[in-house]
Order: structure tokens, then sequence, then C-alpha cells
């Protein structure tokens, strides 16, 4: 017998005003340019995470970062790795709105 078990969400996006306030082809370009971010280095991923990212577009500097909150977003994860008590968070921001 199948039975249906409740599925976490797998994460959320939030976009801060400025992004939000891109026009529609810029706003894909930094969510695609987050999407293809692979520039970790030693220098800006020292534990090998892979949460975030800095890079420029129109001049301006954005930033994304992936927070891992448990599954009521009240406090981090007990365990970031297990998706069955994590929701995580994108973030993606102008350096501006840091």
């Amino acid at each position: 017998m199948l039975r249906s078990l409740p599925v976490p969400p797998f994460g959320e996006l939030v976009i801060t005003r400025g992004v939000a306030g891109l026009d529609q082809d810029d706003l894909a370009v930094v969510l695609d340019k987050v999407c293809r971010f692979g520039d970790f280095t030693p220098d800006n991923d020292s534990h090998g995470e892979h949460d975030f990212g800095a890079f420029e577009h129109l001049g301006v500097k954005d930033f994304w970062k992936i927070d891992y909150y448990d599954l009521q977003k009240q406090y981090h994860s007990p365990d970031p790795a297990d998706p069955a008590v994590t929701c995580r968070v994108l973030t993606v921001m102008r350096a501006d709105e840091y």
C-alpha cells in the first residue's frame, strides 16, 4: 500500500526591492547569473558550501545567499542537508541594500 507523506518545500526565493525593480529582461539576467554562478574560490567559499556569490550587472554589484532554516523558518535548520527538516531560502539583493 502506498501512502502519501507531506513533503516540505524545497525552498523559497526572496528578492529585495532593488532587484524586484529591474525590468523583466534584467531580472531574468540577474537570476540567470545566480543560477550559473560558479566562481567559487577559497577566498569567497572557505567552507565549500557554495551558498554565497557576488557579481555585477549593469555596473551594480549583486549578492545572493542561501540560508537554511527549520520548516517554520524560525531557527536555523538542525540539519541543512536534510530536506525533511530544512527550508532553504535564496535571497538575491543589490550590495547597496545589504
